[in-house]
């Protein structure tokens, strides 16, 4: 089954306006599916040993063969150097909608291109599927198998098992490369530090204590961190603190960009798992911020999402900001709602004098109501409201 991704209007509204359109993001989420939805160019995998080695030892034979049409390129950050090719071949056509280059590694793809293809491209970062792609499927998950089977596009296409599936990706894909990007001398080491981050979904990073608790230095775990983030596995959620008066906790939260695979490292192998897990409201939490996240890097824009937390323990789960306005908005995996639930919000709110503020309590409860305060919704339903992208 082929499912309409929101970012495909953002795509070919970049192949009207750039040469170049760059698709990131981790393995396995569909960017070759969709950029072959939207363009009918010439395809190329630099993953293929052949193709690479053309590319690799004779770019301007590779370009030539290409010829005025342009093409799609896959997993372009096998030889990034390509793009300084690239670039001489758009500048002398001068047209956009040239080539559309995927990458899965962050750090290799985009150090190339900002040095030769500035200006000329744009970038997009595709996630796995958002709840309302999922809803395509027209099956009813419950919140539990949500989180346990996660987002990833394979996993609801083909009906497949999510814990030996997320295994196997971690083998096949993960650690060969966050081998490409750091020199990892012990893989018993790092496969503890996974799982320890996946214990920390949702809570502020502490550098010393990851260190302490893998067996490595507090820099062996920052340049761990760093390949992760440029794999797309996980992102640190930084916090607000600006024009707050009071102090504020400056560390950054740990998140993954899928449940599932957090799910994964955590050994919850079949759904009843997740029914009584002490992190599942971490998953929760990790699962909205992902939505809205995706919600924003449909429409081709970067984050504008933090948390804030002060030295009093009062936080605001996701704390965006619009301008001069703000919406705060604490989320909860509860199905009752109480009213305690505010009070973050509205602690928040006080000292934020002045402002446009927008509060909302996302939860996993069936009541439902909105007034010029505040709004109570089901995390489904605030969800929906990123459907029209």
């Amino acid at each position: 089954m082929i499912v309409q991704r929101q970012i495909e209007k953002e795509i070919r509204n970049a192949l009207s306006n750039f040469p170049v359109v760059i698709i990131t993001g981790a393995r396995q989420t569909g960017k070759t599916t969709v950029v072959r939805q939207v363009s009918d160019k010439p395809y190329f995998n630099l993953e293929s040993p052949d193709v690479r080695s053309i590319a690799k030892n004779d770019p301007r034979l590779f370009l030539s063969r290409i010829g005025d049409r342009g093409a799609i390129i896959d997993e372009f950050q096998r030889v990034p150097e390509l793009a300084s090719y690239i670039q001489e071949m758009v500048d002398e056509q001068s047209k956009n909608g040239l080539f559309i280059l995927t990458g899965s590694n962050n750090f290799l793809l985009m150090e190339q291109v900002s040095q030769s293809l500035a200006g000329r491209a744009a970038i997009l970062k595709l996630m796995p599927f958002s709840y309302p792609e999922l809803l395509s499927f027209n099956k009813l998950f419950t919140t539990d198998e949500i989180l346990y089977k996660g987002f990833y596009p394979a996993i609801h296409a083909k009906d497949l098992n999510p814990f030996k599936t997320y295994s196997y990706y971690y083998q096949t894909y993960i650690e060969r490369d966050v081998r490409q990007l750091i020199n990892i001398k012990d893989m018993s080491l790092f496969q503890r530090f996974m799982k320890l981050c996946a214990g920390r979904s949702g809570q502020l990073v502490n550098y010393d204590q990851l260190a302490n608790e893998t067996g490595v230095t507090g820099k062996v775990i920052k340049n761990w961190l760093s390949a992760l983030q440029a794999s797309y596995i996980l992102y640190l959620l930084p916090p607000f603190f600006e024009n707050i008066k009071k102090r504020v906790i400056k560390s950054p939260k740990l998140y993954f960009n899928d449940v599932g695979f957090a799910a994964y490292l955590l050994n919850i192998e079949k759904v009843q798992h997740m029914e009584s897990h002490p992190l599942r409201g971490q998953l929760f939490e990790n699962m909205v911020i992902n939505e809205y996240l995706k919600y924003r890097y449909n429409q081709g824009m970067e984050s504008n999402a933090f948390f804030y937390r002060d030295n009093h323990q009062n936080e605001v789960d996701l704390f965006i900001q619009y301008g001069n306005a703000f919406e705060l908005v604490e989320i909860k995996s509860a199905a009752t709602y109480h009213t305690g639930f505010r009070k973050n919000l509205d602690c928040l709110a006080r000292q934020l004098p002045g402002k446009k503020i927008k509060k909302t309590v996302v939860y996993d409860g069936n009541q439902e109501w909105q007034n010029d305060e505040i709004r109570i919704v089901n995390f489904r339903n605030y969800c929906k409201d990123f459907m029209d992208v």
